[in-house]
């Protein structure tokens, strides 16, 4: 078992533990209690949770109000889902010492934790992240939100947990395709901040692929580290944190695009692909690099290139409503070598032509 701290500079919460172990969510109830208080808790999960029996080992027995989201995934990331979720609580009778209790995969925590963020303007949210994405990254760090009919992650707060509770064994339950895509989010963190955890991506991807628990603590391990050592030195993402972006421009327009057809990590890994042809574009990466992130890739079994049905001007269109967008065109964050983020004029977010993006946007078909 591991457990990690996170620094929140300039934040009432100041810190939060995150707890990573194996077979935690038996007896994590009590420790919640103890950890969290004994205020009232409210548990926002997902259909695929509860038939996967991990609300129910969380509960053991105890009468908690819950919400499970329907149908899971993207689709139900809205303002609309936000509102019934609040509007339970109302009807439990919860109030401002209520705490949420997030339950599930990336889009559980993300809408779990922006209901959190509003209801009765703010109260505490636990996360308990139980996909491969959602423990790499979304769980940690506070953003929260929900998609708008054009983009996503249009409306959100920041509004970082009281705490993060990691069972690598919820992994157990997930489909092949989501946990595979998940890991993108592991790729993307090793290549702006860790070579060595590339490396070690590398060496250990059959043994995570095989879902082997101490390998997946580790691989935890090293997500939680590098994610919150940047959003304590950038919490409100004011300039070091919009590294994390790393393939996430063109991913999340691409992800839109497909109507969400994609899942959110193998969009990430088209725009990871897309960022790597603009390093080329600019002089910044080495073929060798290139080629090792595509193998890596190709060995999870995610897309590399824009699916036939997504066109390069829809792309293009999307990329106007990046939150990045400055005159209704985005910054793009890129690497300037294996693990370590590319800065002009020391940020992070950089300018990159149209004409560029369009080029590699061509020899992503």
């Amino acid at each position: 078992m591991q457990e990690l701290t996170i620094q929140i500079p300039g934040t009432a919460e100041q810190r939060y533990p995150i707890v990573i172990g194996t077979g935690l969510l038996p007896s994590l109830w009590p420790r919640l209690e103890s950890e969290v208080g004994p205020h009232a808790k409210f548990v926002v999960t997902d259909a695929n949770l509860v038939s996967a029996g991990h609300l129910e080992a969380l509960l053991a027995g105890r009468n908690v109000p819950h919400f499970a989201i329907k149908p899971p995934g993207e689709p139900s990331k809205t303002v609309q889902t936000a509102v019934a979720i609040v509007e339970a609580m109302e009807k439990a009778c919860l109030g401002r010492d209520a705490v949420v209790v997030a339950l599930g995969g990336g889009t559980v925590g993300d809408i779990a934790g922006f209901a959190a963020a509003i209801f009765k303007r703010g109260v505490p949210v636990v996360q308990i992240p139980t996909t491969t994405l959602a423990q790499a990254d979304s769980a940690i760090g506070g953003k929260t939100g929900v998609d708008s009919s054009v983009s996503k992650n249009a409306f959100g707060a920041f509004w970082h947990p009281a705490a993060v509770y990691i069972d690598t064994a919820t992994l157990e339950t997930l489909d092949e395709r989501n946990y595979r895509a998940g890991l993108v989010e592991s790729v993307k963190h090793a290549l702006i901040a860790d070579s060595g955890y590339f490396d070690f991506l590398e060496r250990h991807l059959d043994e995570i692929l095989e879902r082997k628990a101490d390998v997946l603590e580790t691989v935890a391990g090293y997500n939680c580290r590098i994610k919150g050592a940047v959003v304590a030195e950038d919490p409100r993402e004011k300039n070091n944190r919009r590294m994390l972006n790393y393939g996430h421009t063109i991913g999340h327009a691409v992800e839109a695009a497909s109507g969400y057809e994609l899942l959110h990590g193998e969009a990430v890994a088209i725009g990871i692909v897309a960022a790597g042809l603009i390093e080329a574009e600019m002089g910044l990466a080495e073929p060798p690099r290139r080629q090792r992130v595509q193998s890596i890739f190709e060995r999870l079994g995610v897309p590399v290139t824009l699916p036939p049905h997504i066109s390069e001007d829809k792309v293009l269109d999307l990329l106007k409503h990046d939150k990045k967008a400055v005159g209704r065109w985005p910054r793009f964050v890129l690497i300037a070598r294996l693990g370590e983020a590319y800065t002009s004029s020391g940020q992070y977010a950089v300018e990159v032509e149209r004409r560029t993006v369009e080029n590699v946007l061509r020899k992503l078909k």
